[in-house]
Formats: C-alpha cells, structure tokens, sequence
C-alpha cells in the first residue's frame, strides 16, 4: 500500500470535549488534512517538542523516553498511522538499534510525540486517508485561513471508543448527504473536531 507523508498544521482546543484537544496533520503535496483527537497532557507534550524555545524544567514522559533512547543508541525512523477502526487510529514506531529494526505499537499521539524528538517523518496509509482525510476545496481554504490555523495553540489521538460512537449516535438521524452537507459546513468554519466526528459516521454508512 501507498504511504502519503504528513506533517503537522497545529492543534486547536475541544469546544464540546473537556480536556480535548483536536491535532491537524496536513497531507504533504496534497490538500487533504487529518484531524485527530487527544488529550490534553499529550496536546502540551506535542506543544512542547513544537516550540522549540520551550524547555521544561524536568523531563516530561516522552522527554523521558527520548533521554532512554539516546542512551541506548536507540533511533526512531519513522511513524506510521497504519490502521483506522471505528474512529480509533492506530500507529506504529518503526525504530533501529545496531542496525537492527524493530516495530512498537503506540497510540498515535503518543507516537507524533516521539517523532517530533526525533525529527522523524509520520506516515500514514493513503487507503487511511482517503477514508478518513477532509479535503478543503474551492475557496473555503484561503490564505487566512491557514494564518488561523498557523496562530492555533501551536502545536496533534484517536477518538476513543466511547466516543466515537456518542459521536455517532449525535448524527445517526441524518442522510447521507446532510452529513456531506454537515461535513462542508464544519470545515468551512474550520471546526476540525465536527468533522472528524461527522466523517466517522460517514465513514461508517460507507462500508
């Protein structure tokens, strides 16, 4: 299968879920863009590795494993988002040590984390992407609407299962193409977290 490589457009604050937070990965050399929704510790953690000005006084977790890491000549290559299930994604940290590599299942924000330390590429499937990817189109995505974007808490995991299907149960009422209709609406305001949700259910009547 096909790898499209992401990068990382910002993270923006959950208006519905306390404590949430909704990470953008952007497709590179394409339009599309992937929300994710994490929590908050692993929202300042990416924050943090982001910004590189920022240097907290004691190691937070994923400092910690990068600190580990180093010490045992342990490198992180890559990170993928290898699988989307009922709005979970899953993702893997491809690492090498002597030459030797090894694959280590992780949530993905807590791979995007380590890949940040490390200044390794993320990946993802283009099956995952197609399927769960929000492509902005025509003039909804203008110029200031990445400038917006860039100023979200500058820097993006899954939707648990819980909810993701209280997120579907909130649109099961509607057809098909009030959700298409729904989906435009949300990321012409740029609310990424709606969309993921309502990309979910779409995804679901899809199958």
């Amino acid at each position: 299968m096909s790898l499209v490589k992401l990068t990382i457009k910002g993270i923006s604050y959950s208006q519905t879920q306390n404590g949430a937070y909704a990470l953008i990965l952007n497709e590179v050399d394409g339009e599309r863009k992937l929300p994710i929704v994490i929590g908050a510790f692993e929202a300042q953690s990416i924050a943090i590795a982001l910004e590189k000005e920022i240097k907290p006084p004691r190691p937070l977790t994923h400092d910690l494993f990068k600190n580990f890491a180093d010490r045992f000549d342990i490198v992180v290559k890559q990170v993928i988002i290898h699988k989307l299930v009922d709005g979970v994604f899953y993702s893997s940290i491809i690492c090498e040590r002597d030459k030797i590599e090894e694959i280590i299942d992780a949530r993905t924000s807590d791979a995007i984390a380590l890949a940040l330390r490390f200044s390794a590429p993320i990946f993802t499937y283009m099956n995952i992407l197609d399927k769960a990817g929000i492509y902005l189109k025509g003039p909804s995505e203008t110029a200031e609407q990445d400038d917006d974007l860039d100023g979200v808490l500058s820097t993006p995991e899954t939707f648990g299962t819980e909810e993701s299907n209280q997120s579907g149960n909130a649109y099961t009422k509607h057809s098909l193409s009030e959700l298409h209709e729904l989906l435009e609406n949300a990321v012409q305001e740029e609310d990424y977290e709606k969309a993921a949700k309502i990309r979910d259910e779409i995804s679901k009547r899809e199958l």
